[in-house]
């Protein structure tokens, strides 16, 4: 029954959620069409995972490799994952091998870790990877990313130097405190207008990955184009109880 209840909770708090963003996209004169959410299911159980896919969701994001591994093959095989957590070398061809419907990994943070999935896309046959460039907007030495500084030079690489990766944009964290968040939004932005002068693309197609629970309606304003909710979806993180 508290399963089943939790279930429910879940699928009405997306329905919010949605209806947020929906909000947010007209307030920066955008079609809602042009705002992704990821629906950030990290220690949810595969009966919630499954609730929210039932309400009609299909873009869902994980942390850890081991955890989308063993969830993926539990669920449908339309859902379009996308990796937003830190990603060892050693643990690209285990991602890219156990998840066949991995859509995109928005934490390429290095030429690298591009090189290393670049040439494990190409060995295990797969079409061509989406990967969003990983910016560490707040100067915080706990956030991973590369400098603002350095992200022409990595999607550069990427683009040109990466067949088998698809560079589709730019991702950010940001800092927890919601003031600051504003000030990383606009670092975010402006590295956008950088890298798309350099490639010489346009800037509408190149992402922007920014805003989660606590600021995504400020995020999607000022330009997002992809959203990673996780506990106002979901609730709290679940995380294993030690023992004491």
């Amino acid at each position: 029954m508290a399963a089943s209840a939790l279930e429910s909770a879940a699928a009405t708090a997306l329905r919010s959620v949605l209806s947020k963003v929906h909000m947010a996209a007209e307030r920066s004169g955008r079609p809602v069409e042009q705002v992704r959410v990821v629906a950030v299911s990290k220690t949810k159980s595969v009966p919630v995972v499954r609730q929210v896919y039932e309400a009609g969701h299909r873009v869902f994001g994980e942390n850890y490799v081991q955890e989308l591994v063993e969830k993926c093959p539990q669920l449908p095989p339309d859902i379009d994952w996308h990796f937003i957590g830190n990603l060892q070398s050693n643990k690209v061809k285990t991602l890219l091998g156990g998840v066949p419907n991995l859509d995109m990994i928005e934490t390429v943070d290095s030429e690298k870790i591009a090189n290393h999935l670049d040439r494990a896309v190409a060995a295990l046959g797969r079409k061509p990877l989406k990967v969003l460039v990983q910016v560490n907007t707040s100067g915080e030495e706990s956030k991973n990313g590369v400098e603002p500084s350095g992200c022409v030079e990595l999607a550069k690489h990427v683009r040109l130097g990466c067949p088998n990766l698809i560079f589709s944009g730019l991702m950010t964290i940001g800092m927890l405190d919601y003031s600051s968040t504003p000030e990383n939004f606009k670092s975010l932005r402006k590295c956008r207008t950088e890298v798309c002068e350099a490639l010489g693309m346009p800037e509408e197609q190149c992402e922007l990955s920014m805003g989660m629970s606590a600021d995504f309606f400020q995020a999607i304003e000022m330009g997002s184009t992809n959203v990673r909710i996780g506990s106002t979806i979901f609730g709290p993180r679940e995380y294993p109880k030690k023992d004491k």
